[in-house]
C-alpha cells in the first residue's frame, strides 16, 4: 500500500531513498447541462454538486497517476504532496487538478 502525505516526512518512518518528483494531471469538462444547473444553484446560494463531483473525479485520477509513477520508480510512499485546482479553456469550462510530490522509499 502506497503511503501518500502532504507532509515532508511520515511519522514513525525513515526515508531511505528519494526516487524523484512525480506529477499527475487531470482535466475534465463539465457538460453544458451541469454548467447550467450549477449556475442556478450558485445564484440561490446552494452548493454545486455537479462541480464537486467533477473535482472529486479529477483529483482521484491525478492521485492514481502519481501513485502509478511512484510504484514504477520502486517507491512505497509519496511525500510533500501538493494539490492545485484550476479552471482552463474558454470561459473556464474545464476543471484541472494537478498533484505533485516526491516518490520515496520508507522503512
Amino acid at each position: 500500500m502506497m503511503i501518500i502525505s502532504t507532509t515532508p516526512s511520515i511519522e514513525g518512518k525513515h526515508i531511505t531513498r528519494y526516487h524523484g518528483v512525480v506529477a499527475g494531471e487531470a482535466i475534465l469538462g463539465a457538460n453544458i447541462f451541469k454548467d447550467f444547473f450549477a449556475g442556478i444553484r450558485d445564484i440561490v446560494g446552494g452548493r454545486s454538486a455537479a462541480y464537486e463531483e467533477e473535482l472529486r473525479k479529477a483529483r482521484q485520477i491525478a492521485f492514481q497517476e502519481i501513485e502509478q509513477q511512484a510504484a514504477e520508480l520502486g517507491a512505497n510512499a509519496i511525500v510533500g504532496v501538493d494539490i492545485d485546482y484550476e479552471t482552463v479553456g474558454p470561459h473556464g469550462g474545464m476543471l484541472m487538478v494537478s498533484v505533485s510530490g516526491t516518490a520515496v522509499t520508507v522503512q
